[in-house]
């Protein structure tokens, strides 16, 4: 049996410059974290006593007899993409899907960080984010950039660089101090479901050429925000850029917004908070702002109807934290 325990992420910039439409020709950076929410991917071999080969649970159960019988998308060209058969697989996670927090990556992470574990074979984190990628963006063939899969994968506040070579993951270093103010900072808060990511990523990745410009620019803010954390400054311009590129980011497509999140902002930033954004491609989920320690009350009041949710950064990306052998042989 295996288990595997794979952080979400926040983006904090240069969201959009991961598309390797844009950044092959441009290149592309982020800045992003993971932090102290997860999901957990449980594979085990199915004992040989049912009607059925394999058992899937998620928000659904599936059991079949065939590969190719799977609804879950991921999970099928996942088994079929490392012959994998007869499994028991359960996924359960700390916050919900479609919530732009990487949810789906990190699930692709995961689910293939436990399937080689299975296999009795190690995967680095290089090896798990390119297979994340390929399996979500080749197999798949879902819409999107590719910061997800990597930041889950690897963990940690990085600064992640896109060329037309590839990428690079660059810890961005900061005194233990300093990364707490900023964690303490950030106020998370739930808006409620987004629509399917890949969906509104679809927009976006038509709009790519058309808004070039905002582009280039939210690249150039990440920049400044490595530039802002990296010195011995106040901290207080990083929520201001937070606040520029989110509304650079709302202008690449009418559907990364609503207007009831547009009224939650508004109210935030009201209250006190000096930057923010929505977390994800958009359309609901997640909404993160930068607020300082004398308005933290004033910005939660503002949000009362939406739940609050604490949380920590952390730095170690997938991992497995149960592996126990099995004897298996293939029928």
């Amino acid at each position: 049996m295996i288990i595997t325990q794979t952080p979400f992420r926040m983006s904090f910039f240069g969201g959009g410059t991961d598309f390797p439409e844009f950044y092959k020709e441009h290149g592309g950076a982020v800045i992003s974290t993971t932090f102290d929410k997860y999901c957990y991917v449980n594979v085990r071999h199915l004992p040989r006593f049912f009607d059925y080969s394999t058992e899937l649970s998620y928000s659904r159960i599936e059991r079949v007899t065939d590969v190719e019988e799977i609804q879950h998308p991921a999970i099928r060209e996942a088994m079929k993409y490392l012959d994998m058969q007869e499994l028991r697989l359960t996924y359960e996670a700390d916050l919900p899907a479609r919530s732009g927090l990487g949810t789906s990556s990190s699930f692709a992470v995961g689910m293939l960080n436990a399937f080689y574990a299975l296999k009795g074979k190690y995967a680095d984190k290089k090896k798990l984010a390119d297979d994340a990628i390929y399996l979500e963006r080749v197999l798949c063939n879902e819409s999107g950039g590719v910061q997800d899969q990597i930041a889950a994968s690897y963990g940690g506040l990085n600064r992640i660089n896109f060329t037309e070579n590839g990428y690079e993951v660059n810890p961005i270093i900061l005194s233990l101090e300093r990364k707490e103010q900023l964690n303490r900072n950030l106020l998370l808060f739930f808006t409620g479901f987004s629509r399917f990511s890949s969906d509104i990523q679809e927009t976006t990745q038509k709009a790519l050429n058309e808004k070039k410009t905002q582009l280039l620019e939210m690249l150039q803010l990440v920049e400044e925000a490595e530039r802002v954390l990296t010195s011995k400054t106040g901290l207080e311009e990083f929520g201001r850029l937070l606040d520029y590129t989110w509304k650079l980011k709302r202008g690449i497509s009418g559907r990364i917004s609503t207007d009831s999140i547009d009224g939650l902002y508004a109210a935030g930033m009201k209250a006190g908070a000096l930057g923010g954004k929505l977390l994800g491609a958009g359309g609901g989920g997640f909404l993160l702002f930068y607020v300082e320690e004398d308005r933290k009350e004033r910005v939660k009041k503002a949000m009362e109807s939406l739940l609050y949710v604490p949380f920590a950064f952390e730095n170690s990306g997938t991992r497995v934290i149960h592996y126990t052998a099995e004897m298996y042989e293939k029928r």
